[in-house]
């Protein structure tokens, strides 16, 4: 299987209403065949990128609830239904108590969404991977958005957590974030053993995005 390249648009103001289209159709414009490019645009654009982008599209956050008097929650069911391929679950902006994350990836499997659990630390890793979701994404708060990547900071740990996600899930894939912002991150990432990264405010904010895709996965 190809690395998967997520790229989570967050809420950002660069991104704000049509915005979030046009960084779409730019990073869609990107071939390259070697990587699976997916993007998390804001929840409201959900739609109208979904259906207009022949790239994978993730749910930035879902809730395990389903039809019903459920107010203000999003359903698993009507992200499918949208055209959306994945979701993100228990960013590090949007935490979840393990119980929930538990339930929020049984509801995304029965309407067979791809399911990116996100986790702060070895121990979260070993909580989550009981799920048997289709990504694990490792990234410590303190490096998100940072200058120093992961891949620079914490390369050791990667391979720990390659490791424990292989002992205790092996179907499930590893994603890393946090600082990623190049092609050495990328590289290092994979040759460290994931399978992907998770990218945010790189992608997000860049001036050029296709020039930045580009020179990401060179």
């Amino acid at each position: 299987m190809k690395p998967l390249i997520l790229l989570n648009f967050k809420t950002y103001k660069e991104v704000s209403g049509d915005k979030a289209l046009v960084l779409a159709k730019k990073i869609s414009q990107v071939s390259k065949p070697d990587y699976t490019v997916a993007i998390a645009p804001p929840l409201l654009s959900l739609k109208q990128i979904a259906q207009k982008v022949k790239i994978p599209v993730y749910s930035q956050h879902v809730d395990y609830k389903d039809y019903g008097a459920n107010t203000g929650r999003i359903l698993p069911a009507e992200v499918k239904a949208l055209g959306c391929m994945g979701v993100i679950i228990n960013h590090s902006e949007h935490r979840l108590p393990i119980a929930v994350i538990e339930k929020t990836v049984i509801a995304c499997k029965k309407k067979k969404l791809k399911t990116v659990v996100c986790a702060q630390s070895l121990g979260v890793i070993k909580k989550v991977a009981q799920f048997k979701s289709d990504y694990i994404a490792y990234e410590p708060p303190a490096l998100i958005g940072g200058a120093i990547s992961i891949t620079e900071a914490q390369p050791g740990i990667i391979v720990k957590a390659v490791d424990l996600v292989k002992k205790l899930s092996p179907r499930t894939k590893l994603l890393v974030g946090a600082g990623v912002k190049k092609a050495e991150d990328v590289g290092q990432a994979l040759a460290l053993g994931a399978k992907g990264v998770l990218i945010g405010s790189a992608a997000a904010k860049a001036k050029d995005p296709k020039k930045f895709l580009k020179e990401l996965l060179i």
